[in-house]
């Protein structure tokens, strides 16, 4: 059984960052994007500060947003990195599935990094994603570095927002399409 403890808010900088920016999303109608609630059951509250010390996960999880972007579906997760290094083991099999099922049926699955030592944000698209997966499962690197990541897909902040990922979105959308062209 998974429980939760203080470790569980290693990434609420980052997810606090984004919440901020899928409401300034919704505002301008660019998007509807959702934090997925993980179901918890407590099993230890701090009746002082009504703050939940100990609980456990009432199931897994599987992404922590999702939503759509014009028209678009979309699901990813926020991962945050100390290191230039990141550890595969911070995404789960039933994530990668879940994703991968996402994808199948027409929408955008993806990664939001962020390397805190670097101040760096990044969007990591499914398709690499899959390919570090795939290395880590056939013997090779159960992590990737700052340095494999394609270039492009970097998240700089600014138009008024902290995590402004959609140009990102655009670009792994516009290279999914040259992918079908060089298809046909």
């Amino acid at each position: 059984m998974a429980t939760w403890n203080s470790r569980g808010l290693r990434g609420s900088t980052l997810e606090e960052l984004i919440n901020r920016t899928n409401d300034i999303y919704r505002e301008k109608g660019l998007a509807l994007i959702q934090k997925v609630p993980t179901p918890i059951t407590p099993i230890k509250i701090d009746k002082d500060n009504r703050h939940i010390t100990l609980a456990y996960f009432e199931q897994k999880s599987t992404v922590d947003y999702i939503g759509a972007i014009q028209g678009i579906p979309v699901c990813f997760d926020a991962k945050e990195c100390t290191t230039q290094t990141f550890p595969l083991q911070n995404v789960h099999a039933h994530q990668m599935q879940f994703m991968e099922e996402f994808e199948h049926q027409g929408g955008i699955a993806f990664l939001l990094l962020f390397y805190t030592s670097e101040n760096f944000f990044y969007y990591l698209t499914f398709r690499q994603l899959q390919k570090f997966w795939s290395r880590a499962e056939n013997g090779g690197r159960k992590s990737f570095r700052m340095e494999e990541l394609e270039q492009g897909f970097e998240i700089h902040p600014g138009k008024g927002v902290m995590v402004p990922y959609l140009d990102a979105l655009q670009k792994d959308l516009d290279q999914r399409d040259e992918d079908l062209d060089q298809r046909d």
